[in-house]
């Protein structure tokens, strides 16, 4: 069974063509979904994270988690 993030995770991503390349960004902030990704991948909790960037909300780091798993589901064609 696939869980589904609340939608209003999803809100808090926003992508702004001036802002980082038009890349997807955290509530407007010019930190990228990719940055907080990085830092969860290199080991940072979200204490650390969460401390470094006094913005952020928990609800924020968890929304790019949300982000990136829908960005993977995706349909494969096979050709045949």
């Amino acid at each position: 069974m696939k869980a589904t993030p609340p939608p209003s995770w999803l809100d808090r991503i926003t992508v702004d063509p001036d802002k980082c390349g038009g890349r997807p960004c955290i509530r407007g902030y010019r930190l990228r979904v990719s940055d907080i990704l990085d830092l969860l991948a290199a080991g940072a909790e979200n204490d650390e994270i969460l401390r470094d960037y006094p913005f952020l909300e928990r609800e924020d780091i968890q929304a790019a988690i949300a982000y990136a798993a829908r960005q993977t589901d995706h349909l494969v064609l096979r050709v045949s």
